[in-house]
């Protein structure tokens, strides 16, 4: 399988909410092309009532049998990269767990509903490396409609009683 990788800064944001069920929201805000020095959950900035984190890198893979996906996703308005963080019990309350450029896979991952997901605009770099990964790797497959095994009409018909067999009720 044709497979490329990339590492990817993330900047997420915990903000205070005014809310009676959750104080807080987790939120994916940039994106890093490479690996900035700092360690993970490096607080980045601090005001009344946000926090702003480095909140490690990810390596990102672009797999060859998902370009026609990244191929719909460059030729869209907003190129994008869907950042997901899933809860812990483990400080900080969130972990880094996957950045794909395959819009399928992050419409996947929302079926649980406990994911946090977000996207963001790709960035410049991302975008260049993908369109010639897309380039070098897509192959055009021909839609095929699956036709269905032909009805069998009898298949639900009424059958003769067995031999001996009194459909009377008696």
């Amino acid at each position: 399988m044709v497979r490329e990788k990339v590492e990817i800064g993330v900047i997420v944001e915990r903000r205070a909410l005014k809310n009676p069920w959750v104080d807080h929201a987790w939120v994916p805000v940039a994106l890093l092309v490479g690996v900035p020095a700092a360690a993970p959950w490096t607080v980045l900035e601090q005001s009344a009532g946000l926090i702003r984190y480095y909140a490690g890198a990810i390596e990102m893979e672009f797999f060859g049998t998902d370009t026609t996906m990244y191929r719909e996703n460059l030729r869209s308005q907003r190129p994008s990269l869907w950042v997901v963080l899933r809860q812990t019990d483990v400080p900080p309350g969130v972990v880094l767990h996957l950045v794909t450029a395959d819009p399928a896979d992050a419409e996947a991952l929302t079926e649980t509903g406990t994911d946090i997901i977000e996207a963001l605009p790709m960035p410049v770099e991302i975008r260049q490396q993908l369109a010639a990964f897309v380039e070098a790797h897509h192959v055009e497959r021909p839609f095929i409609k699956r036709k269905r095994d032909r009805a069998d009409p009898n298949a639900m018909a009424r059958r003769d009683p067995s031999p001996g067999h009194r459909d009377d009720g008696k």
